[in-house]
């Protein structure tokens, strides 16, 4: 086993969701872009390319690691393309979204010349988003157009149109009420396209989720309106496959027991700070541990953990479901040691295949 703290991505789990999208891209026609923005642990694209259509990005960066790690289908978008950099990314996508009209009028001869697909994003003015601060739909949203006369401006420069407005939505019923709500609201415009892309968000490998609904409803989306469907799954494409395993450090008794160990939320599981949620920890007994971070913020709590026994010092913890938006935050607050990389095999067998130290702290830095 790796010294602490990893990430450790079990490949038997990985599989398991790769196979539920394998289905619901034979069964729906749709296709199936890994969203790099949640996941882009290269090490494991040779256990995900031949399941999923290619890659999704949100900058230039994610963009050529798509188009050199992953390959296949590459889709290129960021909010807002910089003139420096608006070639090379053309240079390495074969469809390139913008994000408004004003973007689209820039840059899009550019796509034209190269020969590749031009998109634009609709924001329908609505999501499933609990969280204000990833609310595509909040008020003055800057992510996509949605009035029909601007977005006729564009028709006849583009040939699809991104809309992302699920976040962890696992209730297809309401995938099915906002899906029917963007038919009547602009089925006008999804009739002149060839390819719409529906965004992330959708919680389809979680345990009895309606796959085969799903499959259904996006055929019939296909075939009303002629277009290709899309779909990029960043937390469906790898949730519950990873764990961040750390040891216990010291075990503090102020009144709460506390048992500090060697990572941090900050620097390693950063979402659970700016979305105040808990990490996903042991609950299998009475004995009741605050797990915390070894950074000096006082609030680096991963949450709290019920153990079958109690703990001591060199103990192990897994915390659970630690893939997405971890590893691609993952920074060097505190110069706190980033957590390496492991695979578990599908025989049990672990394999660090990247480790993190000094030079790659100091190379960060100048």
């Amino acid at each position: 086993m790796p010294q602490t703290p990893h990430y450790l991505i079990d490949l038997a789990r990985l599989r398991e969701n790769m196979d539920k999208i394998a289905h619901l891209r034979e069964a729906s026609g749709a296709r199936a872009l890994l969203a790099l923005k949640c996941f882009a642990t290269w090490s494991v694209f040779d256990h995900m390319r031949d399941f999923m259509d290619g890659t999704t990005s949100s900058s230039l960066y994610e963009l050529r690691l798509g188009r050199e790690t992953f390959g296949k289908e590459t889709h290129a978008y960021s909010v807002a393309w910089a003139d420096h950099e608006i070639d090379e990314a053309i240079g390495y996508a074969d469809k390139i979204i913008f994000n408004s009209l004003g973007q689209l009028d820039r840059f899009s001869d550019r796509a034209e010349a190269a020969g590749i697909a031009a998109g634009l994003r609709l924001n329908p003015r609505f999501s499933t988003s609990g969280f204000d601060l990833a609310d595509p739909a909040r008020p003055f949203s800057r992510l996509g157009e949605w009035d029909m006369a601007r977005l006729e401006q564009a028709l006849d420069r583009i040939s699809g149109v991104m809309i992302h407005y699920n976040c962890e939505n696992a209730d297809f019923d309401l995938f099915d009420r906002q899906l029917t709500r963007i038919e009547d609201e602009f089925g006008a415009l999804l009739h002149r396209l060839d390819w719409v892309s529906l965004g992330g968000g959708i919680h389809f490998t979680g345990q009895g989720y309606p796959l085969d609904r799903l499959a259904a409803r996006l055929r019939a989306f296909q075939d009303r309106f002629g277009v290709q469907a899309y779909l990029e799954p960043g937390e469906a494409s790898i949730t519950e496959t990873t764990t961040l395993e750390v040891s216990v450090l010291d075990i503090i008794d102020n009144g709460k027991q506390i048992a500090i160990v060697d990572s941090s939320t900050e620097a390693h599981m950063l979402d659970l700070l700016i979305y105040r949620q808990d990490a996903k920890l042991p609950d299998e007994g009475p004995h009741e541990y605050q797990i915390a971070g070894k950074t000096c913020l006082a609030g680096d709590i991963f949450g709290t953990a019920r153990l079958a026994r109690p703990l001591e010092v060199g103990d192990r913890i897994s915390i659970r479901d630690a893939a997405g938006y971890t590893m691609v935050k993952k920074n060097w607050f505190n110069g706190v040691a980033m957590p390496a990389i492991a695979h578990r095999h599908e025989d049990g067998t672990i394999r660090t295949v990247r480790s993190f130290d000094y030079d790659d702290y100091k190379a960060s830095l100048s």
